[in-house]
Parts: C-alpha cells; sequence; structure tokens
C-alpha cells in the first residue's frame, strides 16, 4: 500500500485541528481531521476516523468533508 498524497491542509486560525484531503496511490480519495495540543509535542494526531471512508473524487471529499467537519465551511469561508 502506497502512502497519501495530500492535496490540501486546511487549518484553524488558532492551529489547533486541521484536515487533510488527500488522494490514495489507487485513485480514489479520502479525508482525516487532526488535532494537535500546543503543550503537547508529540504533534497532530487522528480525531474524526473518515480516512477509512473512500471517495472517487477530490471534489466529492470536500464536500463529504464540510458535511462531517463542524468547523470546516467557516474555516473556507474566511478564507
Amino acid at each position: 500500500m502506497g502512502r497519501n498524497l495530500v492535496l490540501v491542509s486546511i487549518e484553524t486560525e488558532d492551529g489547533d485541528r486541521c484536515v487533510d484531503l488527500f488522494m490514495r496511490s489507487d485513485g480514489s480519495a479520502g479525508f482525516e481531521e487532526y488535532r494537535r495540543d500546543s503543550e503537547d509535542g508529540r504533534g497532530w494526531f487522528a480525531i474524526g476516523h473518515y480516512a477509512g471512508k473512500i471517495y472517487p473524487t477530490p471534489e466529492a471529499t470536500r464536500e463529504a468533508a464540510l458535511a462531517a467537519v463542524p468547523w470546516l465551511a467557516e474555516v473556507i469561508r474566511d478564507a
């Protein structure tokens, strides 16, 4: 199994959450929501458990992420 290619990473202004939209080596797309705590040096860790879901296109993935992640639409709107 190959590594995922991150197409875009969308981060909150305070830098404690992000969503990565990615392509898999088989051509399918997906996304995951991550969180990091500034006092914890371990970095980002998955909190959404969405990465296993498969979407046919990056556009379909973006729409699914917008529907699933409550804060994402506001971050994209403010960008």
